[in-house]
């Protein structure tokens, strides 16, 4: 019989409900019984012992709020009795110890990756197509046209049922896979849009140089098509020179052209098309190889969390983490917004105190901008999260977390900065899904793991996304998102340990080309820099 509820740490004194729970019924849990005093839905928390006025709440075993009204014992927490409240930090105080995980049977395993000259390997290959400016968006658009005919066709169904509701004619069955075979084996094109690159301030310009810039370096990438305009902020020598400040030694096809400087459009895409091509196919030549697990580089996202992805889903990307950082790999958590709370245990873990330092001057930095626009951390909850279970940005902080294990914190990266340290490393993001997501990759991100308890289409033009739901109804429901399901956890079938091998045994079939993860088979390509303004 499974479980009907579950406290994650021993100080907690809060307890989760695991499913759904009829008011008055009443749990020995712990030895104790429990009678709930309202009806619990499945992913929420009762209290475990009665609470007054101003009482402190804990959960995962730090402060996650507080009481802003009197809780009876078996009460549901909501956002009418609990208010945020995080513990307050100043300084590194202690070091964490660490024990790494057994990683014998994963020592010598190894996937097909694509092996750069500067000693990084991709899990993709793709030639990439972007603006410097939003200027240049149409004519990206207008190069997608034209390059789509090196990709097989789909069948668009929606078309066809469009065309057989207008003509009044039954609904056909339609191929949804072409038989036409790629122009390229090895090589995928992409395409890259976005809203920046003038008209704000000049700080914005450089920061999305730089995310351009990670874009070029991150292994997934063979080399670039690059469009500018000419008189915008982010400048060409801007681009170039920040460029080589990523990797002072690039060595990848870059074409860059100017509009301003090319006469008619028809002149430059004609160009454009031809020397892509050239290079396209150069790229093409360009085969997998084996690679150890340790040239990975993962990127940890959650995105439409709910109240068992702090449980499920998030610590097996932790197992995850653990594995690859005792691995020699490196690993990516990021949306600094959904680490408030776990500060002091993430400055603990640091490995020195300087980047402990620099990870909470950028949180403290981050939240002062988040205040000072009327806002505030406490905001971060969706709705959806708070309706099912995360009702406090500490609460949802303390299980997005998780994501990155317990191994030590190599290093702390402000948004822009290229991972280079193996472990686990920290990268000033906001928690908005595809920015985090557009961030990560920028940093080196060559497979994103993303937790999803609501669920969520979110991919990346140039990195797989693999879904991971934490629980199995979500599964279920949207199979085409979902590509790894936790939800065993919940159900007390399967370890965190089981359940997060699982998913590094998946990310070696995707990283390896063998599976297509389920965002880049819905062509799920979302790019959104963040413009350094609020953003939650």
């Amino acid at each position: 019989m499974q479980k009907k509820l579950i406290k994650v740490h021993p100080s907690d004194n809060v307890i989760v409900a695991l499913v759904d729970i009829e008011q008055g019924e009443t749990i020995v849990f712990e030895e104790k019984a429990i009678t709930t005093a309202t009806a619990v839905k499945a992913k929420h928390k009762i209290a475990e012992t009665d609470f007054v006025l101003g009482d402190s709440i804990y959960m995962y075993g730090v402060l996650i709020g507080k009481a802003s009204q009197p809780i009876q014992k078996g009460e549901v927490l909501t956002t009418l009795n609990v208010k945020h409240q995080s513990e307050k930090v100043s300084h590194k105080t202690s070091t964490t110890a660490w024990t790494p995980p057994n990683v014998d049977k994963w020592k010598d395993r190894t996937f097909m990756g694509y092996h750069r000259k500067d000693g990084q390997v991709g899990t993709a290959n793709v030639w990439l197509f972007f603006p410097l400016v939003f200027c240049e968006n149409k004519n990206i658009e207008r190069l997608r046209e034209v390059f789509e005919e090196l990709v097989p066709k789909k069948t668009d169904s929606y078309k066809e049922l469009l065309r057989s509701l207008i003509s009044n004619t039954p609904e056909k069955s339609f191929q949804t896979e072409s038989n036409q075979k790629p122009t390229f084996d090895n090589i995928e094109v992409k395409f890259i849009t976005h809203q920046g690159g003038c008209g704000g301030i000049r700080q914005d310009s450089e920061s999305l140089a730089r995310l351009l810039a990670g874009y070029v370096n991150n292994p997934n990438v063979a080399g670039a098509t690059v469009l500018s305009l000419g008189c915008q902020n982010l400048q060409i020598e801007l681009f170039q020179k920040t460029l080589k400040e990523v990797n002072p030694n690039l060595d990848k096809e870059v074409i860059i052209y100017e509009q301003q400087q090319m006469g008619t459009v028809d002149t430059m895409l004609q160009t454009i098309i031809k020397d892509s091509y050239e290079a396209i196919k150069r790229a093409n030549e360009i085969e997998r190889k084996p690679a150890p697990l340790s040239k990975l580089t993962i990127g940890l996202e959650c995105g439409g969390s709910d109240g068992f992805s702090g449980i499920s889903a998030n610590p097996a990307l932790g197992h995850v983490s653990d594995i690859l950082a005792a691995l020699g790999g490196k690993s990516i958590l990021a949306e600094f917004p959904e680490l408030c709370g776990v500060e002091q245990e993430l400055m603990n873990r640091c490995v020195t105190e300087e980047k402990a330092n620099k990870f909470l001057s950028l949180m403290k930095a981050y939240e002062k901008s988040v205040v000072d626009a009327g806002s505030g951390f406490d905001m971060n909850p969706s709705p959806g999260n708070i309706k099912d279970g995360l009702i406090t940005d500490a609460m949802k902080s303390a299980g997005a977390a998780k994501k990155g294990g317990t191994s030590p914190v190599v290093d702390v990266l402000d948004y822009g900065e290229y991972v280079s340290e193996s472990g686990l490393n920290l990268l000033n993001t906001p928690g908005n899904d595809v920015e985090s997501t557009t961030a990560m990759v920028g940093s080196g991100a060559t497979i994103v793991l993303f937790t999803t308890g609501l669920g969520t289409p979110t991919g990346n033009p140039i990195t797989p996304v693999i879904k991971v739901s934490s629980n199995s109804i979500l599964a279920q429901r949207m199979n085409d998102i979902i590509d790894v399901d936790t939800g065993a956890v919940i159900r007390g079938e399967k370890t965190i340990e089981e359940v997060g091998d699982n998913l590094l045994n998946y990310i070696i079939e995707v990283a390896s080309g063998r599976i297509i993860a389920k965002a880049a088979q819905l062509n799920q390509d979302d790019f959104i820099p963040w413009k350094r303004g609020v953003s939650l």
